[in-house]
């Protein structure tokens, strides 16, 4: 017999309709008076004849509430071996604890009528009850946990329960994996914490892949996870363990103590003033005993911070603390109302902020760049060539773009080892040139170099600006046939070397202008002021900032 279904005939059913408004006397029962003889010959005939009705067991008044379980049972025949019930996990299947025995309570109108109730505490959401019967046969009835909304687990730490798409999960952090795994079939999910950490079982995620689980903290952090199936199984082999058998903790704790101390010396140092709380976003993968620090999520992770007070984008701006230092994140400020929010994407978990910060320099005062400039200096992604001055109109390196485009995508960077043979691991730009390398924003020459130290030309310039907005996630396929448009307008078109495609894309994203309405010059060697302000249209066309 298939559990979670009733199966009871039309006739069983109807007459099982009858004898509940019986019990509440809206039928009276017509008082017969059988002769004896007739009785005999009743019984003789039932003897040798087929039984013309149906018998059935039915469960009435099904309740789950604060972690107790209660209805009523009642049968057509008496059954001398009375009547058991047993309960399921609905999503599962799996049996809670030993069937037990019903509590007759009375014999009247040719039906037998029992209770039960039994405590299994509010770890489940929705659970089948089964009532057996030697005689009748079986009945099963499904009942939701009403407990304030549904809950399915609390494990000492506090219920949880879940409201549409959203658990609202206890103090403990635990999620129950059945209850996670059946939202994920067909919705993303929210994760409503109690406090700051949410203990994920990896088993739920295995068929979501592609989905995401909004972490809502107390403290009024966000963090949307993006299920990456693959991660998983490689998280699972690094500490030896069925990516089944995995936990995945995330952890949104506001930071304090000597941390907290540290984050706002390094405000105070810059001079800035702090914005938000600094938040510690962390996602560790646990099993076997072992766990691993989990870093780059493998795509921009959204997390969320409030504000103390509504923010000026353009000298506000979401900062990543490591190391005694603050670097810029690609972050969006909002207010709703009283609220106020900054949004930050980023690939790798860390200490996170919002800070104001106001900067500009004397040699800019008139120059065609000078908002790009501020902006980006206010976000920490430019430097002066001095505190006071700029030099917009220098050549830049193929090194220091890299590390501008390596700042503006907010990614890590790691001086051990390069690709290029004239790239040392002791050179200031080592760490850039490896993270613009990884994240393929950057190629080498045929004889396996770098060239950091050269000056980058347009065309270098507008190819790798392209690259940092695909890894944004930004569409850039240009059809040949619009490549040919765009290009056709300027006369020294035909000068680009190698970098057609990308220079259309440029064009086409408002990334890249002409020199002049007809000319590119897309050999000229590109300036500081040039790639501030493509750097500062790659950031708005890939939403990173305001």
């Amino acid at each position: 017999m298939e559990y979670g279904k009733s199966y009871l005939t039309r006739n069983s059913a109807n007459k099982g309709k009858e004898r509940k408004k019986e019990e509440m006397g809206l039928f009276k029962p017509a008082v017969i008076k059988k002769a004896s003889g007739m009785l005999a010959l009743f019984l003789i005939i039932s003897v040798l004849t087929p039984v013309l009705a149906f018998a059935g067991t039915w469960i009435t008044n099904l309740t789950y509430t604060n972690g107790t379980v209660s209805g009523s049972v009642y049968t057509d025949t008496y059954d001398p071996n009375g009547v058991t019930v047993t309960f399921y996990n609905y999503s599962n299947g799996s049996q809670i604890g030993s069937a037990f025995a019903a509590t007759y309570l009375r014999t009247a109108s040719d039906a037998t009528y029992y209770s039960f109730s039994k405590y299994i505490g509010s770890s489940y959401y929705h659970i089948n009850v089964k009532a057996d019967s030697t005689v009748n046969g079986s009945v099963y009835e499904d009942v939701y946990n009403t407990s304030g909304g549904g809950y399915f687990g609390g494990g000492g730490g506090g219920g949880s329960y879940v409201d549409g798409t959203t658990i609202n999960v206890g103090s403990d952090g635990k999620v129950d994996a059945s209850t996670l795994a059946n939202l994920l079939k067909s919705n993303n999910v929210t994760l409503k914490l109690s406090g700051e950490v949410a203990s994920i079982p990896a088993s739920a995620l295995l068929d979501a892949d592609g989905k995401t689980i909004t972490i809502i903290a107390n403290n009024g952090a966000t963090y949307v996870y993006p299920i990456n199936v693959n991660l998983i199984k490689d998280w699972a082999k690094q500490v030896g363990v069925d990516a089944k058998d995995l936990t995945i903790t995330v952890k949104l704790a506001k930071v304090s103590g000597d941390a907290l101390t540290a984050v706002q010396n390094a405000i105070k140092t810059l001079g800035g003033k702090q914005l938000a709380d600094p938040i510690d976003f962390s996602v560790t993968a646990e099993g076997n005993g072992k766990s691993v620090s989990v870093d780059d999520m493998g795509a921009f992770v959204t997390r969320s911070l409030p504000l103390s007070a509504k923010a000026d984008p353009v000298t506000a701006t979401g900062v990543v603390y490591s190391n005694g230092k603050l670097s810029f994140v690609p972050s969006v400020f909002s207010s709703d109302n009283d609220k106020n929010t900054v949004t930050i994407k980023r690939h790798s978990n860390s200490i996170y902020t919002a800070i104001e910060y106001s900067k500009t320099f004397s040699d800019i005062a008139t120059h065609w760049a000078k908002n790009d400039i501020e902006l980006l200096a206010n976000k920490l992604i430019v430097d002066g060539a001095t505190d006071t001055q700029f030099q917009p109109e220098r050549n830049i390196t193929r090194a220091e773009f890299a590390a501008l485009v390596v700042r503006a995508l907010g990614l890590n960077t790691s001086a051990t080892g390069s690709n290029f043979k004239d790239v040392q691991a002791s050179a200031w730009y080592a760490g850039v040139v490896n993270a613009a390398a990884k994240a393929g924003l950057i190629d080498g020459y045929e004889d396996g170099t770098f060239r950091p130290n050269n000056q980058i030309n347009r065309e270098e310039l507008a190819a790798m600006v392209v690259r940092a907005l695909k890894y944004a996630g930004v569409k850039t396929d240009v059809a040949a046939d619009k490549q040919a448009q765009l290009l056709g307008k300027f006369q020294d078109a035909n000068s680009i070397v190698w970098a057609k495609a990308e220079i259309a894309a440029a064009i086409d994203a408002g990334i890249v202008d002409g020199m002049t309405d007809v000319t590119l010059a897309p050999r000229d060697e590109a300036t500081r002021a040039q790639s501030a302000t493509m750097l500062k249209r790659l950031l708005s066309k890939a939403s990173f900032i305001n």
